[in-house]
C-alpha cells in the first residue's frame, strides 16, 4: 500500500477507494491465508497425527488389495464387504436389510457392525478404488482423526498448554486399546465424534447454567440440543457400542459433578435435563425405525451373542504393557482374548501417575468426575467375576449387576476399558498444564514424568501379510456369464465365519450379486438367539468337508437330490470353483457328481444350475 499510494493519488484515486477495492478483490484469499496462519499449529499437530497413523498402518499401503492385517484378517474381510454394500447407496441400491449375503433370507445391517455412515461417506472411494483402499484409509484415518479431535477439545474447551493437549490427544487416539482395535474393528476406532459429543454436552450445560444472565440461554440451549441429537444419530450409524460406552461414562461424570458442585446443580439441573430431553426426543424421531429394525425387525437380534465371562478383562492386564507397543511383552497376550482386544494394557506407570495427578487435583470437579469414570468403567471391564492371571478369583465383578440387561449385554465387558484413556488423558492434561505454566524445574519434572508414562505405550506398526488374490473370473467380470446382477452365485467352498474369504468375491464385484450363508450376526442360534453365521445346508457342509480333508465322498442319488434342493433354496444361478482353491480337483469331481459336467471360464469352473 505504501508504494501504491502515491501512484493512486497522482491518478486521482483515493486511498479509501483502494482499500475498498482490495477488500472486494481479495477477501477469499485473505481469509484463507489468515485462517491458515491462525490455525497453523493445529494443522501441524493434525498432520503429525496423520503421519503417525500412516506409519502404524504402512504395511497395507503398497498394495491394499493384496495385503491384510495379519492379526485379524477375517474381520477385515467382513468390514470390506460392509463398506462395499454401504457404497451401493450411490448406485441407488441400499437398505438396512440386504439380500447380498445369506441368500435368500439376507442380513439385517443394523444388527451388525456395518459402519453405514463410514461406508456412505467413503462410497466414491470404494466404487472407484475398491473397498480394501477404503479400509486402509479408515484404519489410519480413525486413529489420526480421533487424536486430532481430542487435541482440539483439550486445547479449545479446557484452554490448556498446547503441548499438554498434544500429549492428551495422542493418548486418546493412539493408546493401546485404539491401536489394538485397529486390527479390523472400524466401528470401535471411529471415535472422532466423541469429543464433539462432549463439547455439545458442555455447551448445553453452560447454556443451562446461565451465569451472569437472568436465566438459562434458551437459544444456545436449543441449538446445543439439536446439534447433540444430530451427532448422536450419525454415531449410531458409525458405531453404537462406542456411543453406549460414552453415554455411560458421561452419566457417571454428570452424577459426580452434581454431587461435588451443588451450586451448579441447583442452577443448571432443570434446564440441562430439559435440553437433554429435547436432544433425546429429536434423536429418537430419527432413530426409532432403525432401532426397531435392529432389535425387533426381520433378522434382528435383541440379545448379545458373546459370553461376558469370556470377554472380561484380566485384572493383571491393567498394569501389563501391550505386545503392540515399543516395550511390549508377547507373554502379555495371554491376558486377553486376542490381539484386537488389548483394551486394558495401560501399564503401571500411567496408572500410578494418573492416580497421583487426581490426588493433586482433588479440588477440581472435572478431575474428580474423570476419576469416578475411571473407577466405574475400569471395574465394569472386569466382567461378572474378577479374573487374575487367567484364573477366577470367585469375587463378583460390578458387571454382574448389569448382566442380562437389554442393550448392555451387547457390549463386551472388556471394552468398557476403552473409556479409561480419554479420562486419564484429561487428568494428565490438567496436571501437565498446571506444571508447564509453573517454574522451569516444575516443567522439566513434568516432561520427564510424561515421557516415563507414555514411552511404554508408544505403538509399533501393525503386522500385515499377503492374502490370496480374488479369481480373475470375478475381477474381470466373467461372473456375468453365469449370474445376472442381483442374482445369487455360490462360491465353493461357501463363506463361513471362520473362513469368510469367498466374501471377497462379492467385494471385488461391488456386491453386484448375492451369496448364500457367510459371516454375519443373525438370530440363527438356539431358540432364535443371536449367532454368528447360519447352520450350513447339507451341500455346503459336504463341500466344506471336502475342502478341509481333500477326500472325495461317495455321491449318491440322495446327495444329488439335496444338492438340487439347496440351490433352489438359495435361488442360485450358478456354482463356481476357483482353479487355485485348495483340493480343487477333489472339489471339482464332487461338484460334477452333484451337478454334472462343468465349464471352464478364465480361472474358474462353473456349473449353471
Amino acid at each position: 500500500m505504501s508504494s501504491a499510494a502515491p501512484t493512486a493519488r497522482e491518478n486521482g484515486v483515493s486511498e479509501r477507494a483502494i482499500r475498498t477495492t482490495d477488500r472486494v478483490r481479495l477477501p477469499r484469499r485473505a481469509r484463507l491465508v489468515a485462517a491458515v496462519t491462525r490455525h497453523r499449529a493445529d494443522l501441524l499437530v493434525g498432520l503429525a497425527f496423520v503421519v503417525l497413523a500412516g506409519w502404524l498402518t504402512h504395511g497395507l499401503w503398497p498394495d491394499p488389495t493384496g495385503r491384510v492385517l495379519a492379526l485379524n484378517p477375517e474381520d477385515q474381510v467382513l468390514y470390506e464387504w460392509f463398506l462395499t454394500v454401504d457404497a451401493r447407496a450411490l448406485l441407488g441400491d441400499f437398505g438396512l436389510h440386504t439380500d447380498r449375503l445369506n441368500a435368500p433370507d439376507g442380513v439385517n445391517l443394523m444388527a451388525n457392525t456395518s459402519v453405514v455412515a463410514l461406508g456412505l461417506l467413503f462410497a466414491p472411494v470404494t466404487l472407484v478404488f475398491g473397498a480394501p483402499v477404503t479400509f486402509a484409509l479408515l484404519a489410519a484415518g480413525n486413529l489420526a482423526a480421533t487424536a486430532t479431535a481430542w487435541y482440539l477439545l483439550f486445547a479449545r474447551l479446557l484452554r490448556v498448554h498446547r503441548l499438554a493437549a498434544v500429549l492428551g490427544g495422542a493418548l486418546c487416539g493412539f493408546g493401546p486399546g485404539m491401536v489394538s482395535q485397529t486390527n479390523s474393528h472400524l466401528h470401535m476406532t471411529a471415535q472422532w465424534l466423541l469429543p464433539v459429543v462432549v463439547w455439545l454436552v458442555v455447551r448445553l450445560l453452560r447454556a443451562a447454567d446461565g451465569t451472569g444472565r437472568a436465566g438459562p440461554d434458551r437459544r444456545r440451549l436449543v441449538t446445543s440440543a439439536v446439534g447433540l441429537a444430530a451427532v448422536v444419530c450419525v454415531q449410531v450409524f458409525v458405531g453404537e457400542e462406542v456411543l453406549f460406552l460414552a453415554a455411560v461414562t458421561l452419566l457417571v461424570m454428570a452424577a459426580t459433578m452434581a454431587a461435588v458442585d451443588r451450586d451448579l446443580t441447583r442452577r443448571a439441573l432443570p434446564a440441562f435435563v430439559g435440553g437433554m430431553a429435547l436432544a433425546t426426543g429429536l434423536a429418537l424421531l430419527v432413530l426409532a425405525r432403525p432401532l426397531w429394525l435392529q432389535f425387533a425387525g426381520p433378522l434382528g437380534v435383541a440379545d448379545g451373542m458373546f459370553s461376558p465371562h469370556y470377554f472380561s478383562a484380566d485384572l493383571r492386564s491393567w498394569w501389563a504393557v501391550s505386545p503392540l507397543t515399543l516395550l511390549g511383552d508377547e507373554r502379555s497376550a495371554e491376558l486377553t482374548t486376542g490381539p484386537a482386544e488389548y483394551n486394558t494394557f495401560l501399564g503401571w506407570p500411567l496408572l500410578v501417575v494418573t492416580a497421583g495427578c487426581a490426588l493433586w487435583l482433588r479440588r477440581c470437579p472435572l478431575a474428580l468426575a474423570c476419576l469416578a469414570g475411571i473407577l466405574v468403567m475400569g471395574t465394569l471391564s472386569l466382567g461378572p467375576e474378577v479374573v487374575h492371571s487367567g484364573e477366577g478369583t470367585g469375587l463378583p465383578g460390578p458387571y454382574a449387576l448389569l448382566a442380562g440387561l437389554p442393550v448392555v449385554d451387547g457390549a463386551l465387558p472388556m471394552r468398557f476399558a476403552l473409556a479409561v484413556p480419554p479420562l486419564a488423558a484429561t487428568i494428565l492434561v490438567l496436571a501437565l498444564d498446571r506444571t508447564l505454566r509453573a517454574g522451569r524445574r516444575a516443567r522439566r519434572l513434568a516432561l520427564v514424568t510424561a515421557g516415563v508414562v507414555l514411552l511404554p505405550l508408544v505403538p509399533t506398526p501393525l503386522p500385515t501379510a499377503a492374502r490370496t488374490p480374488v479369481p480373475e473370473f470375478v475381477t474381470a467380470g466373467h461372473w456375468r456369464t453365469c449370474v445376472e446382477p442381483g442374482g445369487v452365485l455360490v462360491p465353493v467352498p461357501l463363506a463361513t465365519p471362520k473362513d469368510p474369504w469367498p466374501m471377497r468375491w462379492s467385494t471385488a464385484a461391488d456386491a453386484a450379486f448375492g451369496m448364500p450363508e457367510g459371516f454375519f450376526i443373525g438370530p440363527h442360534g438356539r431358540g432364535g438367539s443371536a449367532a454368528m453365521g447360519v447352520a450350513p445346508r447339507p451341500t455346503a457342509a459336504l463341500l466344506a468337508e471336502v475342502a478341509r480333508s481333500g477326500l472325495r465322498p461317495v455321491v449318491g442319488e440322495n446327495q444329488r437330490r439335496r444338492a438340487a434342493e439347496d440351490v433352489r433354496h438359495w435361488g442360485a444361478s450358478c456354482v463356481v470353483l476357483a482353479v487355485a482353491t485348495a483340493h480343487a480337483d477333489s472339489l471339482r469331481l464332487t461338484l460334477e457328481a452333484l451337478y454334472g459336467p462343468s465349464s471352464r471360464v478364465a480361472d474358474a469352473w462353473i456349473w449353471r444350475v
